[in-house]
């Protein structure tokens, strides 16, 4: 596959003990009925911690290898990589820790492995514009000017 953007998402909830990344994970799964988690890559953004993974951590869901389920618009599923960040950020912008998380763990290596340039960091919300994704108050320039 050839991949030419990264997408972000948030999960719009409560990071929590019943909402997760495994949580979401059974949701797409058991609700949605695909095969695996929509997503690539998903960061938690909260100090709980489930399965002994911890707060402001990288999770990896489908193969980069894969095309996602998560964004059918403009053919996002097949060119970008999909990243969710559990939280709400229509209501609270992200942490700089969360964001600091993102850059290092998932944004760095992903533009570095498939030379993807800052401004091919995009929004669900660019393709789907019924979405917030990643949230109203999520500054996605910050993020770009963050891996330049």
């Amino acid at each position: 596959m050839t991949h030419t953007h990264v997408m972000l998402h948030h999960s719009l909830t409560k990071d929590g003990e019943t909402v997760s990344w495994g949580a979401i994970e059974r949701y797409h799964r058991e609700t949605m009925g695909w095969r695996d988690i929509g997503y690539h890559a998903g960061v938690e953004v909260t100090g709980f911690a489930t399965l002994g993974r911890y707060a402001n951590q990288a999770l990896y869901g489908r193969s980069v290898n894969s095309p996602a389920a998560a964004c059918k618009e403009g053919n996002m599923n097949s060119l970008a990589l999909h990243v969710c960040i559990v939280g709400n950020f229509d209501l609270v912008p992200p942490s700089s820790g969360i964001l600091e998380v993102l850059k290092r763990r998932i944004l760095l290596p992903w533009m570095d492995q498939f030379g993807i340039t800052a401004d091919r960091i995009v929004g669900h919300r660019d393709y789907a514009t019924y979405k917030s994704c990643p949230g109203t108050k999520f500054d996605i320039d910050v993020v770009r000017r963050m891996v330049t």
